[in-house]
């Protein structure tokens, strides 16, 4: 089954869950005749309903939520009006299923053929005296004999068309369809059935489909009252499908454009807790005194604390390495420790990082390492 169309009827369903005053719309009428053939109960019509309130089935369930501050699209029930001539549409049959035969498993004889085919001439002329039960009766009992005759379902259906049961008819021609889909005269009563159920899209495909395997006039004539309503719902829901994508395309738009905000605004928090990083981290050679233990003799320029300031301390804060060092606390509290006593700089004499850092030290200030 077309996903598409399975998704239209749960839209459907939820709608009349939501808003069951849909159901008493007039050209619901067929299906509020097929709920109550199974048993099921209708909710009564409320007062004052406008027609179509927030939907058809071919539109989702009306929205209770308030609109968005921005710009909205059209209304679900302007896009959801569809105004359809929908006379000479009946209410649907709800009799119980036909006898259709054992077509599966009855070997049929050639003694039940002929007979199955006295059956159908004398039904055939009993339809043309108007007697349609006792053609509709006769033609049971040829289906009963030869159930693998299409043109058999065929000749029923034409029976229950003009009776106006056009379920019966649609089971009959469904089975002919199955027995030989090359056949025109079942998809043409299937397609007058349809009609006559206000199936528009059905009715135009199912005759259209037997004016291509056996033109018809009869058909042809029924096919031109059908297309134009057919073309009308099918623009209606390829209507409805754009303003569908259309919004489904803003909605991603948006979330993507707060996805990109939340994103930069994450990078620049990134971004300052580094610079801040970066910051703290430059700010503890003022207090490590002079000539404490460092290479270069006389110690830093400046001396202790660094009055005079240090030349080239920017260029030296920006070097990645240092500052990596300088995030260390393992090297930091090596630093410290040395800065206190510089004696116990030969405790990390076997330190990579440590002697790293005081070799990159001791050459941007020009001193030797020790």
């Amino acid at each position: 089954m077309d996903p598409r169309k399975v998704t239209e009827l749960k839209a459907f369903v939820q709608m009349c869950k939501e808003n069951p005053s849909v159901l008493h719309l007039p050209e619901m009428g067929f299906f509020r005749t097929w709920l109550q053939g199974l048993g099921a109960t209708i909710p009564p019509a409320p007062d004052n309903e406008s027609s179509c309130r927030g939907g058809c089935p071919c539109g989702p369930p009306p929205s209770t939520s308030k609109p968005p501050p921005e710009p909205s699209p059209p209304s679900e029930s302007e896009e959801s009006e569809l105004d359809i001539d929908n006379d000479g549409v009946i209410e649907a049959d709800t009799d119980a299923p036909q006898e259709m035969g054992d077509f599966e498993n009855l070997e049929v004889t050639e003694e039940m053929m002929d007979e199955a085919n006295v059956k159908k001439m004398e039904a055939i002329e009993a339809l043309g005296e108007g007697d349609l039960q006792k053609a509709l009766d006769l033609f049971t009992e040829a289906i009963k004999l030869n159930p693998c005759l299409a043109i058999l379902y065929a000749k029923r259906a034409s029976v229950y068309i003009k009776m106006q049961k056009p379920n019966a008819a649609i089971r009959d021609c469904n089975r002919a369809i199955d027995i030989n889909p090359d056949s025109a005269q079942p998809y043409k009563w299937r397609g007058k059935a349809h009609r006559l159920l206000g199936h528009w899209e059905e009715a135009a495909k199912d005759l259209a489909m037997a004016c291509k395997l056996d033109y018809d006039e009869d058909a042809s004539a029924v096919l031109k009252e059908v297309q134009p309503k057919a073309n009308k719902i099918i623009e209606h829901r390829r209507k409805y499908e754009r303003k569908r994508e259309e919004r489904e395309l803003r909605e991603r738009q948006e979330r993507v454009k707060k996805a990109r905000e939340e994103h930069e605004r994450a990078q620049r928090e990134q971004e300052a807790r580094q610079q801040a990083g970066g910051a703290a981290a430059g700010g503890g050679f003022p207090g490590f005194p002079g000539g404490a233990g460092f290479p270069g003799g006389a110690g830093f320029p400046g001396g202790a604390g660094f009055p005079g300031g240090i030349p080239g301390l920017d260029k030296l804060l920006s070097d990645p390495e240092v500052l990596m060092a300088m995030k260390d606390p393992d090297v930091m509290a090596a630093f410290q420790d040395v800065a206190q006593n510089p004696a116990n700089i030969a405790k990390y004499q076997n330190n990579p990082k440590v002697m790293a850092l005081i070799a990159k030290l001791s050459t941007k200030f020009g001193g030797a390492q020790p």
